[in-house]
């Protein structure tokens, strides 16, 4: 099974970087995690609707076929560690390839966002892009880790 994380947004600084990197590592064999940053729309004077077609067709061009789609949205789904490893752990069951959605600065388009198969938060709060991916990428690994009785998770 493969995480995709789809990110709009092409720099992130070195410390985010490092992070991401550090969790990628520790990922198993069975569960590899890859990222695909795509290039945000230049905002300038387009319209949303025209960035958020620009962004949406370069998302879509990244998914593999047959992926789940689970984007990042503010109104999604707020889940605890656990049942982010139950969801994992189902994901894996399924065989599932996983495409987790992150947005750009404005977010995904709106149709985009009703026609994944889930959606869920990171927090109630507003992440900078580079947060999110971090955070994104380390409650992926605590989860496995809470699915493989690794003792990296504590409660």
């Amino acid at each position: 099974m493969k995480l995709l994380i789809v990110a709009v947004g092409q720099r992130v600084p070195d410390w985010a970087q490092t992070a991401w990197d550090e969790y990628a590592k520790r990922f198993p064999f069975e569960l590899k995690v890859e990222l695909k940053a795509v290039k945000t729309e230049p905002r300038g004077s387009k319209s949303l609707e025209t960035l958020y077609a620009a962004e949406r067709q370069r998302i879509e061009e990244a998914i593999p076929k047959g992926c789940r789609i689970v984007v990042l949205d503010e109104r999604g789904t707020s889940l605890t560690t656990k049942a982010l490893a139950a969801r994992l752990q189902n994901w894996q069951l399924e065989s599932d390839d996983v495409a987790l959605v992150i947005g750009g600065p404005d977010g995904l388009e709106p149709a985009f966002r009703q026609a994944a198969h889930e959606r869920i938060r990171l927090s109630d709060m507003t992440l900078p892009h580079a947060m999110a991916r971090v955070l994104l990428i380390e409650q992926l690994y605590r989860a496995w880790s809470i699915n493989a009785n690794h003792p990296y998770h504590r409660e």
